[in-house]
């Protein structure tokens, strides 16, 4: 199948976040901050939606009998994940149900271990819900990152550890973390009595030759160790049109975390979510496996084209975000994020909201058609010469 992702879509018809972030009087700005994909969804799931909008009535609604199916198919044959169809909750997305799981089995003043640089709503989540703080920094060099699995150890040792949030595959630095490190870290975790949560939205979005590990497909040891967030939202581009599964293989915490999601009723079915997922699942494989190779494609083109200028990026393993250094400018953070804007007419996410290790970088979103990219890029190579 041929799908057009070179296609220029108008986002300015519809509040398009990563678009209105800009604010007034900055729409000429190459939109590359927020996490979603300027691509139409799936052919097949734009027909499965429109024939839902077509049948006219919402009322209240079920779960549909073939969503949990299709979760489960799509898991099995793209990842080698079992999943028991009994383990898994709904939840409105990823962060409020890892938000959920953290207010369920923590406790005000316990401690959340991060892996810093790392997706800046874990923080929030963390601060919001009064929980405490710990990092363990990711180990950079030369454009590759790895768990400091020693600090790890050092910090999961500490009382306070009650839970360690994991991004895998990992935001913003596109680490695909593969089952060696994920088994390392779920021992340090298990040895020490931390629950892993862990956010798998990106699971799913990955490279030639780097394969997403659910965390919870390692063995039984693990899973009951862990809680997994996940959905289509990245995967097929409907953030705003979708919901998110909860993964919770132990029995006790599985009821715990039932327990609250009814007490705060958590309990309701979107009908254009259900079919929009469904649909995913079942038909968008090769969308996917287009969109991906289109997405790589992208950045190449990135790491080719800034190779000659002062700021520097590296093939990312997976996620449509790449990761960029721009140290060697010497600017502070709020001197680069005025560069990207002012003089590379770029907006994108400051590296410094991602934590310890974010000084000097910026997130750039690379899902979007090329021949823009290529504008931004040629843009951005400008101004770095004149600088």
């Amino acid at each position: 199948m041929n799908f057009d992702f070179d296609e220029e879509i108008n986002r300015h018809e519809t509040p398009a976040l990563k678009w209105q972030h800009n604010g007034p009087g900055l729409h000429g700005l190459f939109p590359g901050a927020v996490a979603d994909m300027d691509f139409k969804a799936p052919p097949m799931v734009l027909a499965a939606m429109q024939a839902r909008l077509e049948h006219g009535v919402f009322g209240y609604e079920t779960q549909p009998e073939g969503l949990l199916p299709a979760l489960l198919a799509w898991l099995e044959s793209r990842h080698g994940w079992r999943a028991e169809p009994g383990q898994i909750l709904r939840a409105p997305n990823v962060l409020n149900a890892m938000a959920m799981a953290i207010t369920t089995f923590t406790r005000p003043g316990d401690g959340l271990i991060v892996q810093p640089p790392v997706f800046f709503d874990f923080y929030d989540m963390a601060r919001e819900n009064r929980r405490k703080i710990i990092t363990n920094p990711l180990i950079g060099k030369n454009g590759h990152y790895r768990m400091d699995f020693e600090d790890l150890e050092a910090k999961a040792a500490d009382p306070a550890a009650r839970a360690l949030l994991l991004c895998n595959p990992h935001n913003p630095v596109g680490r695909v973390w593969s089952a060696g490190e994920l088994r390392h870290l779920g021992d340090i975790c298990a040895a020490h009595n931390v629950l892993v949560i862990s956010d798998e939205i990106h699971g799913g979005l990955t490279f030639q030759g780097h394969p997403y590990t659910p965390f919870a497909s390692l063995g039984k040891t693990y899973a009951k160790n862990s809680i997994t967030s996940l959905s289509p939202a990245k995967l097929f581009n409907l953030a705003s049109c979708s919901s998110a599964f909860t993964v919770v293989p132990d029995t006790t915490r599985r009821a715990a975390l039932q327990a609250a999601n009814s007490a705060l009723t958590v309990n309701k079915n979107n009908a254009f979510a259900s079919v929009a997922m469904q649909a995913a699942y079942e038909t968008g494989g090769p969308w996917l496996d287009a969109a991906l190779a289109y997405i790589e494609e992208n950045a190449a083109l990135v790491v080719d084209m800034l190779a000659p200028t002062r700021a520097k990026a590296h093939l990312n393993q997976g996620t449509f975000l790449m990761w960029i250094d721009f140290r060697a400018l010497g600017l502070s953070a709020e001197a680069l994020h005025g560069f990207l804007r002012e003089k590379a007419n770029m907006q994108l996410t400051r590296g410094a909201a991602f934590g310890l290790g974010g000084e000097g970088f910026a997130r750039l979103n690379i899902a979007c058609p090329r021949p823009r990219l290529k504008r931004a890029l040629d843009q951005l190579v400008t101004a770095l010469a004149a600088n």
